[in-house]
């Protein structure tokens, strides 16, 4: 009888650190270091150098800072010819909220801990498991496709001059203007410049509800329901705000009751 072939290990993925700061692209490669699925092929110290790099090695991972010399890291990211993961790096940076537009896979804000960095990469090795053995091609396309995206954990909002990262699961609700997206949480409103539409796809369906057109609801901040005189709901939200639920969201709500 023949012994079994071997079970081979997926090659490391491919890993490009974008970053012009010394100290933080030392923590990033002792980092990366530890991890042995990911295999550091390069380090850049500005943002052309890293738009050289990039499109030269074709890494399936990208540790991006956000603000650095000659060109910044959205810029980066928007002129690539491929479509690596994205986990933007950044210390307070103004712009550090158009990292979702980008369909980021995660960002660090900086000084990150190793724990921190973990939870960032074991995202992004969680989508790609989900790809063809030794494939990381389509990595970005999963992690950006909004059926296939993990849920969108937390994001950077800004409050009285200050950036800070605001876990998902602390958002009440979410209503939409025609510029910016309102998230009420911690019993204050935050406004980001992405649109409802973009970040519908990105929330867990089992805790976020769509209620109309201009409103998404996180059902473990509902208070209560009440129909209105053509059945649809009202619904009542803990910090007393109060929302219509369109007809099919009010039939959905229906159904989950008891």
């Amino acid at each position: 009888m023949t012994d079994a072939a071997p079970k081979m290990n997926p090659s490391p993925m491919r890993v490009l650190i974008c970053e012009d700061e010394p100290l933080a692209r030392e923590t990033l490669r002792d980092f990366i270091g530890l991890r042995p699925e990911l295999q550091l092929v390069g380090e850049a110290g500005d943002g052309r150098q890293a738009l050289q790099m990039a499109n030269a090695l074709a890494p399936e991972l990208v540790f991006m800072d956000i603000q650095m010399p000659d060109m910044t890291g959205l810029d980066v990211v928007r002129r690539l010819q491929h479509r690596p993961a994205i986990v933007f790096t950044t210390a307070y940076d103004q712009h550090a909220v158009t990292a979702f537009e980008l369909n980021a896979a995660d960002y660090l804000l900086k000084p990150f801990s190793q724990d921190r960095f973990d939870q960032s990469v074991n995202r992004v090795l969680a989508v790609a498991a989900l790809q063809a053995p030794d494939e990381h091609d389509g990595l970005a396309a999963a992690l950006a496709a909004p059926g296939a995206a993990l849920p969108l954990e937390r994001i950077l909002v800004r409050d009285r001059g200050r950036i800070f990262p605001l876990t998902v699961a602390e958002i009440e609700y979410l209503k939409s203007d025609s510029k910016y997206t309102l998230l009420a949480a911690r019993g204050q409103h935050y406004f980001v410049r992405v649109p409802l539409n973009d970040m519908a796809p990105r929330l867990n369906p089992e805790r976020f509800l769509r209620v109309h057109r201009n409103a998404i609801v996180n059902l473990d901040f509902v208070e209560s329901m009440k129909p209105d005189e053509q059945s649809q709901l009202e619904i009542h939200m803990r910090d007393g705000t109060r929302l219509l639920a369109n007809r099919e969201a009010s039939r959905l709500l229906r159904d989950r009751a008891l």
